[in-house]
């Protein structure tokens, strides 16, 4: 077990004798951080009033209430995505404020000035609107969105490890694109049936919330999921594959416009086309991609029982910790543990360790590949550090959490006589002498599936 320092000193620090730069006012991160909450707020209040005018405030406020019911379960099953390797909240946060205001207020601008263009060219407000519907939108929609994705892929490369990374980028994106286009749709829809006094379940309003909130409130993030995949595939790639890392996520974008193209063109394949597209193609595809998501996860788990061991052999875990931390069930009653018996500082503690040792394992799968980056021993260290500052409260945990959950190891007596075990004597026959108890055998097994 090492002693003193258990991590070893980052090479470019003031003992290897690194100089100090210091960055230019545009580079610090406050200045950064500050120009992109002023961009989305700015965004918000834009894309707010437009949607207020075009609905009034009344439809603003019921389309904003019925818009809101879906978001809840669409975060929480991308939450549930992320658990193995949870990513910053606040990545989270800038992806669905994004997608409700930056690339919302894009698609709005875009498509009401193409449309626009089109009809004025071609003399034909119909057609302008069904091209618009069909190849203007699915193009602004999901290039704008997408825009999120990449922004997390350049600048937060060290959250973003693989396609369930990008998946739940781009998923939370389209939520939060998805609940602002609700609210102008549901808010539109309210203001028709108020000038038509329709109401109850023959309204616009029931219908609209029926097929955008009941029937395919996974739609957007279903399309831009795909742009997630690209990128996600791209961040598996070495640093030398370069026109992979590039045509991967280009394929996911031009796959999610064709799927949003298709989707947005099913009203005009006759009465039942909308039913028939919704059944027979992207109910199947959201199951496809609902199964390769969760494939992916079960083979991020498995990626951290098998990595972690290594760590473990020498003396940075203890034998038990890969098997836990590689069981979300394991895991989960280990943090329960650490609440129970220390509080809620603790619980925390110990969900960090759980994500630092998911991290620890992925950068030492990608460098078993050669993938990992330049910086692949510097980020082992840290990763390491943060491991050993928070292990006297996540060992306890995780080593009884392993013991709850390891699957039994069943014990069978051979059919010929063993002295001094399984009651029988020292030197003695069946049934005579001193019986000794049974020999002690291990409760559970940490490398047991």
């Amino acid at each position: 077990m090492a002693t003193c320092p258990p991590y070893p000193t980052h090479p470019d620090g003031p003992a290897a004798g690194g100089v100090l730069r210091h960055a230019h006012w545009w580079q610090r991160k406050s200045v950064r951080y500050g120009a992109l909450v002023t961009l989305l707020a700015l965004s918000g209040l834009v894309i707010l009033a437009l949607v207020r005018e075009q609905t009034g405030t009344e439809g603003f406020l019921v389309g904003l209430g019925l818009a809101l019911l879906p978001v809840p379960l669409l975060v929480a099953a991308f939450r549930w995505l992320d658990r193995v390797e949870p990513g910053p909240w606040y990545n989270l946060l800038f992806s669905f404020a994004w997608g409700a205001c930056a690339a919302a207020l894009i698609a709005i601008v875009a498509n009401s000035f193409a449309t626009r263009w089109i009809a004025t060219a071609t003399a034909d407000p119909s057609s302008a609107d069904t091209l618009g519907a069909t190849v203007i939108a699915p193009v602004v929609e999901e290039s704008a969105k997408a825009a999120a994705v990449l922004l997390v892929f350049l600048f937060r490369r060290r959250d973003f490890t693989g396609i369930v990374d990008g998946v739940v980028i781009a998923g939370i994106t389209a939520t939060g694109f998805a609940f602002t286009e609700n609210i102008l749709y549901l808010g539109t829809a309210f203001g028709t049936d108020q000038l038509t006094g329709d109401s109850g379940i023959a309204s616009v309003t029931a219908a609209t919330f029926f097929v955008r909130v009941i029937m395919s409130p996974f739609a957007h993030p279903l399309f831009t999921v795909l742009t997630g995949i690209g990128f996600g595939a791209a961040a598996l790639a070495g640093e030398r594959q370069h026109v992979r890392r590039v045509a991967l996520p280009v394929l996911g974008l031009l796959l999610a416009m064709g799927m949003h193209a298709f989707w947005n063109g099913s009203s005009s394949f006759g009465e039942y086309g909308f039913f028939a597209v919704y059944g027979a193609f992207m109910v199947p595809a959201f199951g496809l991609l609902t199964w390769l998501v969760v494939w992916t996860r079960q083979r991020e788990l498995r990626t951290v029982r098998e990595e972690l061991p290594a760590y473990a052999s020498a003396g940075w875990l203890t034998p038990a910790e890969p098997f836990a931390l590689g069981s979300m069930r394991a895991r989960r009653l280990a943090r329960e543990y650490a609440r129970r018996h220390h509080g809620r500082p603790a619980a925390r503690a110990v969900a960090q360790y759980e994500a630092y040792a998911t991290s620890l394992a992925f950068l030492r799968r990608r460098g078993n590949r050669g993938k990992a980056g330049a910086d692949f021993v510097v980020r082992e260290a840290e990763l390491l550090r943060e491991l050993w500052g928070r292990r006297d409260v996540a060992r306890p945990a995780l080593d009884h959490a392993a013991r709850v959950t390891a699957p039994p190891v069943p014990v069978v007596a051979p059919p010929w006589p063993v002295h001094g075990v399984y009651g029988y004597g020292y030197g003695q026959g069946p049934g005579a002498g001193y019986e000794h108890p049974a020999a002690p055998y291990p409760a559970y097994n940490p490398y047991r599936s």
